[in-house]
């Protein structure tokens, strides 16, 4: 199978001056486009040895600091992230022929923030982090549903649930953002920005052959 890209470059002189404006620009982009999840990205990370592993989570918060989601800090990607603690993140707007990626090194959120967005999730969600030993083999699905009801007779619609202390975010602080657009004959745009110190806006600006 094979898609030609018709869509409109992206030159230098269109980009933001940093990352995250330029980001904000082309995430609101694809969110009126009608593209499913724009939040939806690709979160690969990597064992102590090296060995990769990738799923598809939720962007749950962005800003100058980096890029937020939220797990079971027991799950495969939390044990991986503590062994080695750097990650890369992929937006795939395919619809746009756009993807973004995202690499740098991961922190956990503090504690106060990870409470205030825990209070935000419906009620459904805070009891299924709970319930879920994520990543942990169980023995069959009824298992989880049984756990999922104990949890909803302790905790009912409208009484706050506490917040797991095995459950929290994690930022990505972006070292490099690539933009990458697709363009006629392959011959597609990928300008990446590069975090550094010494230039005015804290970061530079390279583009990279398709």
């Amino acid at each position: 199978m094979r898609k030609h890209y018709t869509h409109e470059g992206l030159g230098e002189d269109q980009l933001a001056p940093d990352p995250i404006a330029q980001f904000t620009r082309w995430f609101h982009e694809a969110d009126d486009s009608g593209v499913v999840e724009p939040n939806a990205m690709v979160l690969s990370t990597a064992d102590a040895e090296g060995r990769p592993s990738a799923r598809t989570v939720l962007l749950k918060g962005f800003d100058a600091r980096g890029f937020v989601f939220y797990t079971n800090y027991g799950s495969q990607k939390g044990a991986e992230l503590a062994a080695n603690p750097h990650a890369a993140l992929l937006f795939p707007w395919i619809a746009l022929a756009r993807q973004v990626i995202v690499q740098g090194r991961v922190e956990k959120v503090g504690r106060d923030e990870t409470a205030a967005y825990f209070r935000t999730r419906p009620h459904g969600s805070q009891l299924g982090a709970w319930a879920s030993e994520q990543s942990s083999p169980v023995d069959d699905r009824e298992v989880l549903e049984q756990r999922y009801a104990d949890l909803e007779r302790r905790y009912p619609e409208g009484e706050g649930v506490p917040v797991p202390p095995f459950w929290g975010g994690y930022r990505v602080i972006p070292e490099s953002i690539e933009f990458w657009q697709g363009r006629a004959n392959r011959l597609h745009d990928r300008l990446r920005y590069l975090a550094d110190p010494a230039a005015p806006t804290g970061w530079r600006v390279e583009r990279l052959c398709p």
